[in-house]
């Protein structure tokens, strides 16, 4: 079974941020709140742990993984982006937002989308998950907790570790966090694309939040 904390989400505990760091670090599993809705994260480096993910999942080799930051700072490692995207996802960010770009060569290919070569990126508006990146000193790979058969995330953190609890190595209660993932805006042409409506708002982009 895994382990469970209770983070505050506004003012999060650094003695558990730092415990729960150090499980990723030594290739473990977690359940994390985010902006948007309770997310799966790994450590970049570690495929045993993305492997895992999948499992969880149940994931095809088509699905895009997300590179979580905790700033825009580390976006140039990882994806190429000219000065016109980089500033618009300076306006939006952080936020419920994971944006499709194209990778560089710093990702893993194994992360990747398998024609595109792209990958998705966002930074997250949540004091838990931002305290993790910056204690963590990376970004974590990351996927929404959709369970298979599911047709939205789970939000109680209790019934995450009754169900998943034994496939992972902690489950964070950080609180009611929302069903609606990430909003995704697909970048790799340079004009914006909207890929998935989800709980960013659109008018940032000129659209309509009717769409």
């Amino acid at each position: 079974m895994s382990q469970f904390f209770y983070i505050h989400p506004d003012n999060p505990q650094v003695r558990l941020i730092n415990q729960a760091v150090e499980i990723v670090r030594k290739g473990g599993v977690i359940v994390y709140p985010t902006d948007s809705c309770y997310a799966l994260g790994c450590r970049l480096s570690d495929k045993k742990a993305m492997d895992r993910i999948i499992t969880i999942r149940q994931l095809d080799l088509r699905h895009h993984f997300t590179l979580v930051c905790h700033n825009l700072s580390e976006l140039g490692t990882y994806a190429r982006v000219d000065n016109t995207v980089y500033r618009l996802l300076k306006s939006v960010t952080p936020g419920a937002y994971t944006f499709i770009l194209q990778a560089t060569k710093e990702v893993p290919r194994r992360t990747l989308h398998p024609k595109r070569q792209t990958i998705g990126l966002r930074v997250p508006d949540n004091a838990i998950a931002l305290a993790l990146l910056e204690e963590l000193g990376e970004p974590m790979l990351s996927c929404t907790l959709m369970l298979p058969g599911e047709n939205e995330p789970p939000s109680d953190p209790y019934d995450i570790r009754d169900t998943i609890g034994p496939q992972v190595d902690l489950v964070i209660d950080g609180g009611y966090c929302g069903v609606d993932p990430t909003t995704v805006v697909d970048l790799t042409s340079g004009a914006p694309e909207l890929v998935r409506k989800g709980s960013g708002a659109l008018k940032p982009f000129g659209w309509s939040d009717e769409i």
